[in-house]
């Protein structure tokens, strides 16, 4: 299995000017963009941290996950969430020859912890022995910062600052007990004591 990103948060998506705002820096002078670089780094790494923590992509924005087996005939769970769309299936056979699947053979089943994608019918279609699928899809809370929930954007925000303020590498990086009680509850639940099917 294999998860690609398949479109980059863009900068003009970062909340850069709200970042700013949270570490209380000046404004109004010369070189006010001159921290820019350093404030994307940190967002972008408490985004990734955030993310690998939640299993849920905060940005809205395109992935492609390759698989060689459904865990499932019927239905197979993504492994991200929450997913706005699917916009593609193929199968790839041994050789790389690929097949495109019609869209009305499949559904998304939308949830915020394990969405799936379902087949219309009884099964999925058949992934040869040597081949894969692909599956394409949109996942994310919103294209724009505005549409995150506000307590995951605060933990984004948070977790930035505390890398901030550790750029040099010189502390731990534990998660602050903060950040992480934030974010507890977009965590993927362990159910039963297992984990995502």
């Amino acid at each position: 299995m294999m998860l690609v990103e398949q479109t980059p948060v863009p900068l003009a998506a970062l909340p850069v000017a709200e970042f700013k705002d949270h570490l209380r820096l000046g404004t109004g002078f010369a070189d006010d963009g001159l921290q820019d670089a350093v404030l994307e780094t940190c967002l972008r790494g408490a985004l990734g941290a955030l993310e690998a923590r939640t299993g849920k992509a905060i940005l809205q924005r395109g992935f492609r996950w390759t698989l060689a087996a459904w865990r499932d005939l019927s239905a197979q769970v993504l492994p991200v969430a929450p997913v706005a769309a699917i916009t593609g299936l193929s199968i790839t056979d041994r050789d790389g020859g690929a097949s495109v699947i019609d869209p009305g053979r499949y559904r998304l089943e939308v949830d915020l912890h394990r969405p799936r994608l379902v087949s219309v019918s009884l099964v999925l279609p058949t992934i040869p022995v040597g081949g894969a699928a692909e599956i394409s899809f949109d996942a994310g809370f919103d294209v724009a910062w505005s549409g995150v929930p506000s307590d995951l954007a605060q933990a984004v925000l948070m977790l930035a600052a505390r890398f901030y303020e550790f750029r040099d590498g010189d502390a731990e990086m534990a998660i602050p007990q903060s950040v992480a009680m934030l974010s507890e509850r977009y965590r993927v639940p362990r159910l039963f004591g297992g984990g995502r099917a």
